[in-house]
């Protein structure tokens, strides 16, 4: 009995212990919410309320630009390629004259990157790229530019209503300045060793601003589209009915060679000329000039592409194609002529092939370059090695016979060997586009040969063009510049 009893107890005490176990259990489900919501509640009252932003607070978003930083650099590496071409031909033609007067040579090659520079930022740039256009399209107003007044730095730039590059009017006119340097650099060689500095920088400053700015505009730019139409933007689709001018074969080329042209018709032949002209004086400076020619020419014609676009690379392609095939053509003419290639006829057909491919590198193929490298030395050796002594005209470096009949040759054959999608009706080289090519040209020597002759009259009849017998006979070097080269030992 007493055993039945005390198992009932130990019973009823496991039982209120479970009871006791279940109800704190339960309260713990129900306090614990409860205080950690009332905590809750109690640090809400204590965070302060967000501030709002006052007006002085709100600032604008920048605007984003649509810039393109690849082409930008590309245009850039570019830029500066195509001035390192007139040091190039500082050297080149440096080393192709007499000792004593390499430094007058290389003197007026940078006077030439000095004064157009200047000009080209107050006037120059809107004379030729103005899209506000005077005298009927004749050229942009100098005004609208001033001083590069309004060349914006942002993505806005439209050479064409419509058509945008991705680069700003700043790189623009920066990587057309280095085209607008070395034209008026190339006509150096027609005068070399007998024209006084002073007329030097007189002619190469009024003739880019009268010459080269107009042309400039006429080719790559004019909105009315006045004589040409449009040349470099033909890589945009901007593909109007008018000459194709890739990179300068007109407006660089055949202008600079019929002004080098009618300069040493109206200063006249050297002293002793033909019979005693001295030979080149030092032919590794003409070697390293090319060389830095035939570097430079790959931002010269890889970058009328306006980008780092698969264009610009065939650009390049066919650049080094047809200099290369230049420079072999003249070299075996030499070795059947007369039993030996020469150094100076090597780099001779590079140059001339160089400027044959220049008109026409983006719109043609390998097999196009192949047949412009090889035209363009046979037109510029005939010249060189034929018409100029029969003529008796003293070039003195041959700029006539290599820039601006090579110019000539390569501006034509483009009209026939232009890929399809440029050109008259997108349809490639034709009779029609050959026409036009013939048109640009004849409207350039015209133009260029007659204003040139008049900015020589005009100065020859103020302060004088040629130096002294005199000057002449101790050099430029010594006459113009109290200075020298090479000592007397």
């Amino acid at each position: 009995m007493k055993k039945a009893v005390f198992a009932m107890i130990r019973w009823m005490k496991s039982f209120v212990a479970f009871q006791l176990i279940c109800g704190s259990l339960v309260y713990a489900q129900e306090a614990v919410p409860a205080a950690v919501a009332e905590v809750a509640q109690d640090a809400a009252a204590v965070v302060p309320e967000p501030v709002q932003p006052t007006a002085v607070a709100e600032v604008a978003a920048p605007a984003v630009s649509t810039l393109n930083s690849g082409d930008q650099a590309w245009m850039l590496a570019c830029a500066a390629f195509v001035l390192l071409m007139t040091p190039g031909l500082a050297f080149f033609y440096g080393g192709l004259v007499g000792r004593k007067n390499i430094l007058s040579i290389l003197m007026q090659c940078f006077m030439s990157m000095s004064v157009v520079t200047v000009l080209w930022v107050v006037v120059g740039y809107s004379i030729a790229f103005s899209g506000t256009e005077i005298a009927g399209g004749f050229c942009g107003n100098p005004m609208t530019h001033f001083l590069l007044n309004g060349v914006a730095t942002d993505a806005s730039f439209e050479p064409v209503t419509g058509v945008k590059l991705g680069l700003s009017q700043q790189m623009f006119m920066v990587f057309q300045m280095m085209f607008a340097i070395i034209t008026p650099a190339l006509i150096v060689g027609a005068f070399a060793e007998r024209m006084k500095f002073t007329a030097f920088t007189l002619f190469i400053a009024l003739w880019s601003l009268l010459v080269y700015c107009p042309v400039a505009h006429w080719v790559w730019y004019g909105p009315t589209n006045l004589i040409f139409g449009l040349g470099s933007f033909n890589a945009k689709d901007a593909v109007p009915e008018g000459a194709l001018d890739f990179a300068g074969g007109t407006v660089v080329h055949i202008n600079a060679g019929i002004a080098a042209l009618v300069a040493c018709l109206i200063i006249g032949p050297r002293r002793g000329f033909p019979k005693q002209i001295n030979p080149p004086h030092n032919l590794p400076f003409a070697v390293l000039g090319a060389g830095l020619l035939w570097f430079g020419w790959f931002g010269f014609n890889g970058g009328s592409a306006f980008g780092a676009t698969p264009q610009a690379v065939q650009a390049f392609v066919t650049t080094q194609v047809a200099a290369a095939t230049a420079g072999l053509t003249w070299a075996i003419i030499e070795m059947v002529r007369n039993g030996k290639p020469t150094v100076l006829g090597m780099i001779t057909g590079v140059v001339a092939g160089l400027v044959g491919i220049t008109p026409a590198a983006g719109f043609v193929d390998v097999k196009g370059a192949l047949i412009i490298g090889f035209g363009a030395t046979i037109v510029s050796y005939f010249f060189v090695a034929f018409v100029k002594p029969a003529m008796k005209y003293d070039d003195s470096l041959d700029v006539f016979g290599v820039h601006g009949m090579a110019g000539i040759f390569g501006s034509l054959a483009t009209g026939l060997l232009a890929l399809p999608g440029v050109g008259v009706n997108r349809a490639g080289g034709s009779i029609e586009q050959l026409m036009l090519q013939g048109k640009a040209a004849v409207v350039t020597i015209i133009y260029s040969a007659i204003l040139t002759a008049l900015i020589l009259k005009v100065i020859d009849w103020t302060i004088g063009l040629r130096t002294s017998e005199d000057g002449e006979k101790i050099g430029l070097d010594l006459s113009d510049h109290a200075e020298t080269a090479y000592t007397v030992s």
